[in-house]
């Protein structure tokens, strides 16, 4: 065992408790030595060619066919070459939050396949796997041993006593922060963070830690190459605190990195923490000791504030202070998700007025607002749970579908070029549109950006040539194809915003490629003279530019020498 994790346990839990927690998993890590030997030998840099499509394991549906069977099908014919891994959101058995409540860690949820299904993927792509660890289903496994107080699970969730002062803690969701529960030594309050069927995960118990651990390396066997620690921000709980970003929780995703780095060096961590961008990248530790990756949450609010107002000015500023530990650590970016686009990372990089301003446009087209507790008992909006495209285009103006497609290619076009690895979007990628009617039955406002279409529906639109998702589909994947085939793309290449005016984002990575973007309705002109006989385009306009460009409305443009 390496001295970091030794370092990490005594900071945990004392060095008298942490000596029995290094034996067991001393013994965890040797027993898991010989599966995952097999898995990789040597460890895989980040490369330009890294693009990652976030999807269900039900996002496409075929009669008598496992779900998981048919995503495999779909991707394997339409994103072999356009992407590098996938990302199969929660495939666990769950009982609510469409499979954030895990109610088994270490089984496929029958109803989308097996995990022979899950390794019929990873012959294609890397994995994704999520490790959804701040909490359980209150229906679950590990839970129903606490509710019977089995040996050794005891205090496995988090219960709170007496009367703390819980007034400091950060809230994401308008919900009660305890919730009561019978179990077999009387009734217990549960911190439960994101809802009463989500109970926090005791990490101050040792034991937990350990199992923990064990689902970490059980997922790395199973094939994850990326594993995404989701919520984690939330992990340690100290009444009287704010309960978030506590140095406890760097502590266990440090460990964490240390126990891959000695068995799977290949796996990269990815913290999903949608906060502040200061604190965000907090989850980056030294560049060497904690995640790999960083989801880059203030980029969608903030590209979707760019097409909005046609002023790349506030973008650009963020994106010149972009700055990532040395080392192997770089951004996960992206523009939608299985969530909504998160507007606490923006906070403090716009105002107030340019939020509400966001708020409104997402009702206006046709999407909903979430809102979380703020320590004085108000509310304030939280997430916009909207279909992308729709945000960005709205879906009952009389705008033409040429601009529309334009406008969503260039949001993408600004995303591919940061450095970074960047995700995709089922949804995105497939030119969908928000499901609001999906959202309405089931009560649920992010369910508006997922639904789950029929396989030949879906082909048949793909097959379409002018059909929306086709336009959509071929222009990101031309990007896709154009950023893997260049090394200044890579996530690690140096990365430079020029000034251009406000109405052009210019980003320049390395020495060898310049990407320009028109981020108005208008076409712009652009004087650059370095363009002039240095550079050929590789994406967009003639093969050779001269010292003047003009980009059409929402019009791409990438060079390189």
């Amino acid at each position: 065992m390496n001295q970091s994790i030794r370092d990490h346990l005594s900071f945990l839990y004392g060095e008298s408790r942490a000596e029995e927690v290094r034996d067991a998993i001393d013994a965890l890590l040797e027993s898991m030595r010989p599966q995952l030997a097999v898995r990789e030998s040597q460890p895989k840099a980040l490369s330009e060619r890294d693009a990652i499509l976030i999807t269900y394991g039900d996002q496409v549906r075929k009669e008598a066919e496992s779900p998981l069977r048919t995503l495999d099908t779909f991707l394997s014919a339409r994103a072999v070459g356009v992407v590098s891994a996938v990302h199969i959101l929660p495939f666990y058995p769950s009982s609510s939050d469409d499979g954030f409540s895990v109610m088994d860690y270490f089984s496929v949820d029958p109803a989308l396949g097996s995990w022979d299904d899950i390794s019929a993927l990873g012959e294609r792509f890397d994995l994704m796997f999520d490790a959804v660890f701040n909490h359980a289903s209150a229906r679950g496994v590990w839970f129903r041993k606490f509710l019977a107080q089995e040996r050794g699970w005891e205090s496995a969730f988090y219960e709170v006593e007496g009367d703390p002062d819980l007034s400091a803690v950060v809230r994401p969701r308008a919900l009660p922060l305890l919730t009561s529960f019978s179990t077999m030594a009387g009734p217990k309050r549960i911190w439960t963070t994101f809802s009463a069927d989500q109970v926090d995960i005791n990490f101050a118990d040792p034991r937990m830690l350990l199992r923990v651990l064990e689902a970490l390396l059980f997922y790395v066997e199973r094939g994850a190459r990326y594993i995404r620690l989701d919520a984690i921000a939330f992990l340690w709980k100290e009444p009287g605190t704010a309960c978030i970003h506590l140095p406890r929780t760097h502590a266990v995703i440090q460990l964490m990195r240390a126990v891959l780095d000695e068995v799977a060096p290949w796996v990269v961590l990815i913290t999903e923490t949608n906060v502040p961008h200061a604190d965000n990248v907090s989850y980056f530790g030294d560049g060497s000791n904690e995640a790999q990756m960083v989801y880059n949450f203030a980029l969608p609010p903030l590209i979707f504030h760019t097409m909005r107002t046609g002023d790349a000015t506030a973008f650009c500023s963020w994106a010149r202070s972009l700055e990532t530990p040395k080392g192997a650590a770089t951004f996960f970016n992206f523009l939608a998700s299985h969530d909504g686009i998160g507007l606490n990372p923006v906070r403090g990089l716009l105002s107030e007025s340019e939020i509400d301003g966001l708020v409104q446009t997402a009702i206006a087209h046709g999407g909903y607002v979430s809102y979380k507790h703020l320590p004085d008992g108000s509310k304030a909006p939280y997430e916009l749970n909207v279909n992308l495209f729709d945000a960005l285009s709205n879906p009952v103006g009389d705008e033409a579908d040429d601009v529309r497609v334009a406008r969503f290619l260039a949001a993408h076009a600004i995303m591919f070029a940061l450095a970074g690895v960047p995700g995709v979007y089922f949804h995105s990628l497939f030119g969908s549109r928000g499901d609001r009617a999906g959202a309405e039955a089931s009560g649920i406002p992010r369910r508006i950006n997922r639904e789950k279409p029929l396989l030949h529906k879906l082909e048949q639109e793909l097959d379409s040539p002018r059909s929306l998702r086709r336009r959509i589909y071929d222009g990101l994947r031309s990007m896709l194809e154009a950023r893997a085939a260049h090394s200044m793309f890579s996530p690690f290449s140096p990365q430079e915003i020029l000034d251009l005016g406000r109405e052009v984002v210019a980003i320049q990575r390395g020495i060898g490629v310049l990407c320009l973007t028109n981020v108005t309705s208008h076409a712009v002109s652009v004087e650059f003279p370095a363009i002039m006989g240095e550079w050929t385009a590789i994406l967009g306009g003639p093969n050779r530019p001269g010292a003047r460009v003009t980009l059409p409305p929402y019009g791409v443009l990438w060079l390189a020498k």
